[in-house]
């Protein structure tokens, strides 16, 4: 049996808005496993709504850059946040996301690319490091475009032009004009940068995540004490239900809480007599997926200075 320790406790009851005894009680059923607890209180109904950003520690910033009908995000990630108010660690940002618009986002290609004041974005970025005193990594990279229409960008809490927390991309492939496209595109990236869709309709949803949703709704269902095949249609319709609301065209539209998202994209194409469709996006949040090690200042102080807190 694997030791509870409070720092699970605490980490798994943010992740979760559970109570602090069940989150214990989670970590014991499931011999401290995190994504376990996480199912078991779930499949419980003991845990609030998913805090889907609730994984977000990693520091730096998001960056942004389109022209006309392509567009590119980038994260370039660092351990604290000061480094991303430093100007060294903007303009190597911002340089990069326009490299990264012209070269494209394979990774290998990007670090290979050479940088304005002189050798590849890779050896530039080894030296800001040694210059800054904090490890960076250029972490990821997308691009979108169309044949035709735009490429309409937002930034959430931009640090700076183009550069911020979250960084979206939504690309609408149309014959109808910029001053359509744009404040449509807006819109629609400030509703993805709020309601975090998973895909962009129910078929891009990643299967993994439908089969754990399925595990997690049988188990649910399994305890109402309900006939098999009402447990069959309960299980379904959980799934169902999952995939609609973390699927973009699926999910309602948050400026109304009403109208689904492919109905605010015809409607406009309708008023503006012209088809509008919504091929791609790109929805990068600072530090998504990345598990970082909380620190103890006043004990790192104590340790330095060789006493016991």
């Amino acid at each position: 049996m694997a030791e509870i320790t409070a720092s699970a406790v605490k980490e798994l009851r943010e992740r979760s808005g559970a109570g602090m005894m069940d989150c214990k009680k989670a970590l014991t059923e499931t011999n401290g496993d995190l994504e376990a607890a996480s199912d078991w209180l779930r499949s419980k109904g003991l845990a609030a709504a998913a805090k889907k950003s609730s994984r977000t520690a990693a520091e730096g910033l998001v960056g942004v850059a389109v022209a006309g009908t392509k567009g590119v995000a980038i994260e370039v990630n660092s351990q604290t946040d000061f480094v991303a108010k430093n100007e060294i660690f903007q303009n190597f940002v911002r340089e990069v996301t326009g490299i990264a618009l012209e070269k494209g986002d394979d990774m290998d290609a990007l670090k290979a690319s050479p940088m304005a004041q002189g050798g590849t974005v890779e050896e530039v970025l080894t030296a800001n490091i040694a210059t800054i005193g904090e490890n960076q990594v250029l972490r990821r990279a997308k691009a979108v475009s169309v044949a035709n229409g735009a490429v309409i960008p937002y930034v959430h809490n931009a640090a700076a032009p183009g550069l911020g927390k979250i960084g979206v991309l939504v690309a609408l492939e149309s014959d109808a004009g910029v001053d359509v496209l744009e404040p449509l595109g807006k819109q629609i990236a400030m509703h993805i940068a709020a309601a975090f869709p998973l895909a962009l309709d129910e078929s891009g949803l990643d299967q993994e995540t439908l089969e754990r949703e399925r595990a997690i709704a049988t188990e649910k269902a399994a305890e109402s004490g309900k006939p098999a095949d009402i447990i069959a249609k309960m299980v379904e319709g959980a799934v169902k239900k999952f995939a609609k609301e973390n699927s973009l065209l699926n999910q309602l539209f948050v400026m109304d809480g009403k109208t689904p998202i492919a109905d605010v994209i015809a409607k406009a194409g309708k008023d503006a007599g012209a088809t509008i469709v919504l091929k791609d996006y790109v929805r990068f949040q600072l530090g998504e997926g990345i598990e970082k090690e909380e620190s103890d200042f006043a004990a790192e102080v104590a340790a330095t200075a060789g006493l016991t807190k």
